[in-house]
């Protein structure tokens, strides 16, 4: 079978969630012989993630730089983080680690996105129920694991809490605001968290684009082995970049139309905050009120 045929038929399962039966009649192959090839793409393309996923640049970001709402506040922020929950098929014993705030077992991925939507870190596999502090802690404590440079920052939900190299918006705060018009921030923390949620959206406009092109992470449950469904997930993401490197991608929603919904953060079951990031955020809060009233007063 030519390598092109294998693709197609792996790309046929992954973004139409089809079996193997089925991507077999509609090519002519057996079940046996689509099993198969799925596996060898599924792992030709795994040998690509050191190539395609890959750690963001040190430069501040095209996107934050000259932009008054985010630059200098932001200037030395490398991307956001956040988590998502996949559909996943494990044994009955096993199902209720993996069954967490969805109705159904799931599995917790964690990824890091740079603010050209380009996933620099995914780290899946995680059971539904564990907490997203949890997976960023075996993140950073893995060997191969995630790493932020001395003097950067991710942006994340407020559920990882602060630490260095980790920067939450305030808890108990209004999060989804306007600037100006109707439901205007009040006060330096609800800028903040405006400001930093303007931004921290890439990486949920990544998610979504990914679930758009692989229904096979969004659709019915799984019918692969859990170690594969852990491995599509990280080849999917693979995929992503490329389509992004070579490109852009249409099934991207652009962030003027990403849909946003007003609700305040919580504090229940969220993470320890570390001093250095607390202090961080207060001087940036600050700073930016500060700035914003001299621009009024001008």
């Amino acid at each position: 079978m030519c390598v092109e045929e294998q693709v197609a038929m792996f790309l046929n399962t992954v973004g139409h969630n089809l079996r193997n039966r089925l991507v077999g009649t509609n090519y002519g192959r057996s079940g046996e012989t689509v099993s198969r090839y799925f596996n060898k793409v599924l792992r030709a393309i795994g040998e690509l993630r050191a190539e395609l996923i890959r750690p963001p640049s040190l430069e501040t970001p095209s996107k934050i730089a000259g932009n008054p709402r985010w630059d200098p506040y932001f200037k030395d922020c490398i991307g956001a983080i956040d988590g998502t929950h996949i559909r996943a098929s494990v044994s009955i014993d096993m199902e209720p680690s993996f069954r967490g705030r969805k109705s159904y077992a799931s599995q917790n991925v964690m990824a890091a996105v740079d603010f050209d939507l380009r996933f620099t870190y995914v780290l899946a596999g995680w059971e539904g129920s564990t907490h997203d502090a949890l997976v960023l802690r075996d993140a950073l404590e893995r060997e191969n694991g995630l790493r932020v440079p001395q003097g950067k920052f991710y942006l994340v939900d407020a559920g990882y809490g602060a630490k260095p190299g980790f920067l939450p918006p305030f808890r108990a705060v209004r999060y989804h605001l306007n600037e100006w018009g109707n439901n205007p921030v009040q006060n330096e923390k609800e800028l903040f968290n405006l400001r930093h949620s303007s931004l921290r959206v890439t990486v949920e406009r990544a998610f979504g684009s990914l679930k758009r092109r692989f229904k096979i992470l969004d659709d019915a449950t799984p019918f692969f082995p859990f170690s594969t469904q852990v491995d599509i997930v990280v080849a999917c993401c693979i995929i992503h970049n490329w389509v992004i490197q070579d490109g852009g991608d249409e099934l991207i929603i652009e962030e003027s139309n990403w849909p946003i919904h007003n609700h305040a953060t919580t504090s229940s079951g969220q993470a320890s905050e570390h001093a250095f990031m607390v202090n961080l955020r207060h001087e940036i809060e600050n700073q930016m009120w500060e700035d914003r009233q001299n621009h009024y007063a001008s």
